[in-house]
């Protein structure tokens, strides 16, 4: 069986880091499946979905390495030719990915205790994102 659902969740901009990880769960039960695997994916060029321990610390730490790896002041010749100053956001969201893809059992995700599934916005300004959650099972 194949189920899938769009969701959509209010961002920030400039690597806002969101828990969508109970969405995710919630989609898995509706979708009558028990087993099998869940493809999350960002819908667009300037995010990413990954897993990470989903504490402050830890978010500010990423975001700061994020920074150090491609600055919002970097010069982009994607930001001189369209004036839109994105071009970090594209350069974020291209190495790390729009998707993940997680195992479930018993309609339970297989996460560890300190995992969460989050979505990134890189982008340089808040955003009303839109999440497609795909579910493959039995």
């Amino acid at each position: 069986m194949v189920f899938g659902v769009k969701i959509s969740i209010q961002t920030k901009g400039f690597s806002d880091i969101l828990d969508i990880s109970q969405q995710v769960q919630k989609i898995v039960g509706q979708s009558g499946c028990q087993n099998g695997i869940a493809s999350i994916t960002v819908i667009g060029s300037t995010a990413s979905v990954t897993t990470i321990e989903f504490e402050p610390a830890l978010v500010l730490d990423m975001q700061e390495q994020l920074e150090k790896f491609a600055s919002r002041q970097m010069h982009s010749h994607h930001s001189q030719t369209w004036g839109d100053d994105n071009g970090f956001s594209h350069i974020r969201a291209s190495f790390m990915g729009p998707g993940i893809t997680i195992p479930f059992t018993k309609e339970k995700l297989v996460l560890g205790t300190w995992q969460q599934i989050v979505v990134i916005d890189h982008d340089n300004t808040p955003r009303q994102r839109q999440i497609f959650v795909q579910v493959i099972g039995e």
